[in-house]
């Protein structure tokens, strides 16, 4: 159904910076949220940043100001701006969408992608 393909994950020095890009394969669907979440060793699952299909942007307090967050749905992509990297950004960021089909409308709901590892450190 709607499969998400991640990339742009890395190691950076700290205050460095990266983008993570997140392409959703699907045809004929709506995407509501699109959005990142991520998890650092031995922590909870966390959102990073979420944007609605009127893209009003959302973001955890501790990405506020250094994160930012776009979408294209002409591409059903989202995007993930990340500047001023810190050590405690490190983890597992993964892209999550809230979709549903144009054509079948009991088709749809969360999908997630498999993950891409960012690493901070010096």
């Amino acid at each position: 159904q709607v499969q998400l393909e991640e990339s742009g994950g890395g190691s950076v020095q700290p205050g460095g910076s990266l983008r993570l890009s997140c392409a959703a394969s699907a045809s004929q669907f709506r995407f509501y949220t699109m959005g990142w979440y991520r998890q650092a060793p031995g922590k909870q699952h966390e959102l990073v940043a979420s944007i609605t299909i009127n893209s009003a942007p959302e973001y955890a307090d501790s990405v506020k100001g250094r994160f930012t967050i776009s979408r294209d749905d002409a591409k059903t992509s989202v995007y993930l701006q990340m500047d001023s990297l810190k050590p405690e950004d490190t983890a597992v960021y993964y892209c999550h969408v809230n979709g549903v089909s144009t054509v079948h409308a009991e088709i749809g709901g969360d999908y997630w992608g498999e993950g891409t590892l960012v690493t901070v450190s010096s």
